[in-house]
């Protein structure tokens, strides 16, 4: 229930018992067969960085060369992907943290014990993103996610179903007027040079031969984006959305909250396709503008409804296999097996594609195009879920999962 200060208070027993893991078996289709259809997302959306031999146009990381062919795989990834993925996550993530919350409280552990156990967790993931970045990808998203859970956690977790929606919304409009402005500054800048775009540290990163440097690289950018991934306000509002979901269990019990999902999938994807269009005509050379791109701030700001529409078509898609009794299929638990790994299968994506991509390694990135990377990014995450349908076989947890759990439910003593 509610108290007057808009706090859910929840109720414990007098002796909690000890904070324990969820069993695999336990868990819910929708959930995890989304986070394991976003792996693939994820995967799309980091190749095309590794194509540091080619200009880049206005979306900073797609050639603006190619045949027709890399063309269609650019604007394709565009539309569909880029600015995506980690919305989804953010969502998923928060969502996450919503389930742990409810089952421990379901078990009698009580309140401190739980905020403890998420404080470990999320301090643990920052380590475990600076450990990614500095060795692998610069891009990496769980320090992020663990930066915006020991901020938000605190300060929203237990809050009242209205002030989540009323802060969603105060984002969302702090957002939209973000976007305005920059896109108003773009239109209105003096002319400049259009096309190539200078290469940034991102793909510096990818196309420094030496590892010591390019390390040095990731480690600089890990850092930018765990400031920019709360100032951009598109995290925390996919995050807010995600605890606001996950306390009426809508994935869980996407039955009770079909007509919800629709209309988030329908309206969110639409609008996310119509603000990719955009860039996607600007990176194309079929648009151009005086001062930069201007499509480029609604594109983001449109990721926030596509990526949760995504995860709410992901939540009809698993209502659907499960009421025709699909859900059993082979091809369906392997993917729902590697949402169950999420944290193994994204840094399983790192160790399989970028020691051959990247110039410090293999270098193969210098020989790709965007179709041809797009074919790794499958390739790689097909991977990812053969190997989590054997862990799911032989009944065992992802290795990180496993790592993150020993460390976050380790005694308190």
């Amino acid at each position: 229930m509610n108290d007057p200060s808009g706090a859910v208070s929840v109720h414990t027993t007098p002796q909690p018992e000890r904070a324990t893991t969820t069993p695999l078996s336990a868990r819910a289709l929708a959930p995890d067969l989304a986070r394991g259809l976003m792996l693939l997302f994820i995967a799309l959306a980091h190749v095309p960085w590794f194509l540091y031999h080619l200009p880049a146009g206005v979306s900073g990381m797609h050639p603006i060369v190619g045949s027709a062919v890399d063309r269609w795989a650019q604007v394709m990834t565009i539309i569909a992907v880029d600015a995506r993925t980690h919305t989804m996550f953010a969502f998923l993530f928060a969502y996450g943290i919503g389930q742990m919350y409810s089952r421990q409280h379901a078990r009698g552990v009580g309140e401190p014990e739980v905020r403890r156990l998420l404080g470990r967790r999320h301090r643990w993931m920052i380590v475990f993103g600076a450990l990614h970045a500095v060795l692998l990808w610069q891009g990496d998203i769980l320090g992020t996610y663990g930066l915006l859970g020991l901020i938000l956690v605190p300060l929203f977790l237990t809050r009242s179903d209205r002030t989540l929606r009323v802060w969603i919304v105060v984002l969302l409009s702090v957002s939209a007027l973000g976007a305005l402005l920059s896109t108003l500054g773009a239109v209105l800048a003096p002319t400049t040079a259009a096309g190539v775009v200078p290469a940034d540290l991102q793909r510096l990163s990818m196309a420094e031969p030496d590892y010591v440097l390019s390390a040095l690289y990731r480690t600089g950018m890990w850092v930018v984006g765990l400031a920019s991934g709360l100032l951009t306000l598109a995290l925390p509002t996919a995050f807010l959305a995600g605890l606001l979901a996950a306390r009426h269990r809508v994935l869980e019990e996407p039955e009770r909250h079909l007509p919800l999902l629709r209309r988030l999938a329908i309206i969110g994807i639409a609008c996310g396709v119509l603000g990719g269009v955009g860039l996607a005509l600007e990176h194309s050379g079929i648009v151009t503008a005086a001062g930069g791109s201007v499509f480029s701030p609604l594109h983001f700001l449109t990721g926030i409804g596509q990526g949760i529409g995504y995860v709410a078509l992901f939540g009809l898609v698993a209502h659907a296999l499960t009421q025709r009794g699909l859900d059993r299929l082979v091809p369906v638990q392997a993917v729902v097996a590697l949402g169950r790994r999420s944290l193994s299968g994204y840094l399983a994506q790192s160790v399989l594609f970028i020691p051959l991509l990247a110039a410090w390694g293999f270098g193969l990135g210098a020989h790709l195009s965007s179709w041809s990377a797009a074919v790794v990014a499958l390739a790689t995450w097909s991977l990812t879920v053969a190997g989590a349908y054997a862990l799911e076989r032989s009944g065992r947890r992802g290795p990180a999962e496993v790592l993150l759990r020993k460390l976050t439910y380790r005694s308190g003593r």
